[in-house]
């Protein structure tokens, strides 16, 4: 393979080129390194000499010269499909099953893992694929021999991959060792400058020491109260079942008993006793993602902590963090349940590289109970494999733990013995006689004026309209027609009004339930699921100041005039009615058992079509389809909801640059923050009344009413799409 060239230098000659036989060297190299960890570094030793084997078809190497203004009149012209020679020689040379393994890996390492047929995809197939790679591979017989010498061989997967349900997930894995190694390769040659940015993290141990640290200084300093002495025993908990095997763990703590530092602490004690790679601390929303990295950066520093989700304000990026998010090699990586999950089932090769880094890794799945019900069967089958297969401690943690149809059984961090759940007994719960008898919104406006204190949380962005035109001037109004940066100035407002003791009403969606930081003493909730009551009752006396008086939050549960929206929403709120009927504690951790062991029996798919996609047809053919499987994988549904972009704070300037320039990455991140998502339905009718504006092909603005108060004007406007849910 002596002159041929697998990338070119601008402005260099082809003796600094680099030459295609060392390329694929140092890729199967660096692969098999990331694949040693799960036991498949001989495959992915395979993957990375075959990957770029079509780079040593004549018209490649020609095209090189062309891009470099150099003479190519030796050399074939024409396009060269580079992945899918390597596909054909794999199965030629392997056989059906080793073969075909590795031909998705590298005709889908610059695509994407392809389906193996479908008529979606087209020429992107494999199935079709294949047949182009093989007259590809009649091109470069010559270089052949030089590939067959590196190729391990026989070729078996794991003991564990040799399970039809387990094969898709150690392909992605698989997947994941070979884009990684190609990417870090070619920007090491391409880019060096990068490499230095690359890495040169705090240890574990290191940022366990800074954590120990600042538990210290942070204990000292608190005041000597029943709920800060209950946080010591949970603290103490978590560090003590962090000596226990590696496996599945759940911490099940009410609302406002540590959880976040609790966690970290196991986290980090866990993965230095049992030489961890890093930790990944999953986070359901956006909303509350930022809360959460602000206080780990507070205590590890600003750069030893990557957030990775979609609202990330541009302004935080620093190159290394940059890098770091594209493959998760950093040591405590902040990111959603959105991104995590999704990779986990993605065919991009982008989406996929980081896999490979959740090897050997702690996960802390914050508010477990919201993982989507549309797609619990796959997120619970990857969740197991994970743990079983792939090193991973994984720690399910929230106040109103799930019970997961067919997820492994966890150890409970915490021991009965403590009884949590009774001593840190902060609010009191109050449920209508009769679930039947609802109350109109003039009647809870005036039991909500009766506080000077009081959050109100309702089910639909509709009814948060509604209800909050019926109050004072000085309410306060959450939902999500307000974009990102608008409810974080709100919510900073809430904070600071609650902390100095000021009359503050606020009504929100469901928004504020999961982890947002607020301590009212007074919460209403309209009936619905009894997590998202729980949630809500959350926000109610956090810190246990009333107790210190004697008293308890005061949780209102109360029937609006209008039941919550079809779907899930809908049948958790059947669920609670009927556990209210037979009578239920939602103090009590059991009653959660109760309540998701009912709310699961009425969804009625779990995502069981997943299976036909990615396992019924693995033994003997090894037809999977990874495309359609990732098309289908979403957890927010984005079929039916249309990003529109709005004029507020500053976004304007960056909606000018995209209108000139189109979107880049700088751009479309920073407005990201200035984002508000409608259903499909209210954006139709919104363009046809004129309130949006394209300002570059299917990026579109807000130019209606969007107010200071309450954000996106789809209400006051006099246009009252379907209701809309937070």
């Amino acid at each position: 393979m002596l002159d041929l060239f697998a990338h070119s230098l601008p402005g260099h000659p082809p003796e600094e080129w680099q030459q295609l036989a060392d390329h694929l060297r140092n890729v199967a190299a660096i692969a098999a390194g990331f694949a040693a960890p799960f036991h498949s570094d001989n495959w992915a030793v395979t993957a990375g000499w075959l990957h770029d084997l079509g780079k040593a078809d004549s018209a490649f190497q020609g095209y090189l010269l062309r891009e470099n203004g150099l003479d190519d009149a030796e050399y074939d012209s024409g396009r060269v499909n580079h992945s899918s020679a390597g596909a054909a020689f794999a199965e030629e040379k392997l056989g059906r099953c080793a073969g075909r393994i590795l031909a998705y890996l590298t005709a889908g390492h610059h695509a994407g893992l392809p389906d193996w047929y479908s008529a979606e995809t087209g020429n992107a197939a494999l199935s079709i694929r294949m047949t182009e790679g093989k007259e590809n591979l009649e091109r470069i017989r010559t270089s052949v021999p030089v590939i067959d010498q590196n190729l391990s061989q026989p070729l078996r997967p794991p003991e564990f991959a040799r399970k039809p349900e387990h094969v898709h997930l150690w392909m992605r894995m698989l997947f994941s060792c070979l884009v990684d190694a190609d990417f870090l390769d070619t920007e090491a040659f391409m880019q060096p400058d990068k490499i230095a940015s690359r890495g040169k993290f705090a240890s574990l141990t290191e940022l366990k020491s800074a954590f120990d640290a600042h538990m210290i200084r942070m204990t000292t300093a608190a005041q000597p109260t029943p709920v800060n002495a209950i946080r010591q025993e949970i603290l103490s908990a978590c560090r003590k079942t962090a000596e226990f095997a590696p496996g599945l763990f759940s911490l099940t703590v009410p609302t406002g008993g540590g959880k976040t530092l609790s966690g970290m602490a196991f986290a980090l004690d866990h993965a230095v006793k049992h030489s961890k790679s890093r930790i990944i601390y999953v986070i359901p929303y956006t909303s509350i993602i930022e809360q959460t990295a602000n206080i780990l950066r507070d205590i590890f520093g600003y750069d030893q902590v990557i957030e990775h989700h979609s609202n990330l304000d541009p302004d935080k990026e620093t190159q290394r963090s940059r890098l770091a998010a594209e493959n998760w090699d950093a040591p405590i990586i902040v990111t959603t349940n959105v991104q995590f999950f999704e990779s986990l089932y993605a065919a991009k090769p982008s989406r996929c590289r980081k896999l490979h880094n959740l090897v050997n890794s702690v996960v802390i799945l914050d508010e477990a109970q919201l993982l989507p019900p549309g797609l619990l069967t796959p997120c619970v089958d990857t969740m197991n494999q994970l743990v079983k297969n792939y090193g991973v401690s994984m720690v399910l943690s929230t106040a109103t733990q799930p019970a997961l149809p067919k997820l492994d059984p966890p150890t409970e961090i915490i021991p009965p013995a403590l009884k949590l759940y009774d001593r840190l007994k902060r609010t009191d719960f109050k449920f209508p006689l009769d679930l039947n008898a609802a109350s109109d919104w003039p009647t809870i406006a005036g039991q909500l004026q009766k506080h000077e204190q009081v959050l109100c949380i309702v089910n639909t962005r509709r009814d948060c309209y509604d209800l909050f035109k019926l109050m004072p001037p000085d309410t306060i109004h959450l939902s999500a027609l307000m974009c990102g940066k608008h409810r974080s100035s709100v919510i900073a407002d809430i904070k600071a009004k609650l902390d100095a003791g000021k009359p503050c009403r606020v009504i929100s969606t469901q928004l504020v339930e999961a982890g947002v930081d607020i301590d009212f003493p007074v919460v209403y909730r309209a009936l619905a699921g009894l997590d998202s009551i729980a949630q809500a009752a959350g926000r109610c006396n956090r810190e246990g100041r009333l107790n210190a008086e004697g008293k308890l939050g005061q949780v209102h549960v109360f029937v609006p005039t209008k039941p919550a929206p079809r779907g899930l929403l809908h049948k958790g709120e059947s669920t609670t009615r009927e556990l209210c009927a037979c009578g239920v504690d939602p103090h009590q951790p059991d009653a959660f058992t109760r309540y998701f062991g009912l709310f699961y029996g009425k969804v009625n798919d779990t995502g069981t079509q997943f299976s036909g996609w990615l396992v019924k047809d693995v033994n003997p053919t090894i037809h999977l389809q990874f495309r359609t499987a990732a098309a289908n994988f979403n957890l927010i549904d984005d079929q039916a909801q249309r990003p529109v972009f709005v004029r507020y704070g500053g976004s304007p300037k960056w909606l000018a640059q995209l209108g000139a320039i189109g979107p880049t990455r700088e751009n479309l991140r920073r407005l990201q923050r200035y984002t508000v998502s409608l259903s499909v339905r209210a954006f139709d009718q919104a363009k046809m009344a004129g309130l949006l504006e394209e300002v570059f092909k299917d990026f579109w603005c807000w130019i209606g009413n969007y107010d200071h108060v309450f954000g996106l004007d789809v209400f006051g406007a006099g246009r009252a799409p379907e209701d809309l849910i937070a």
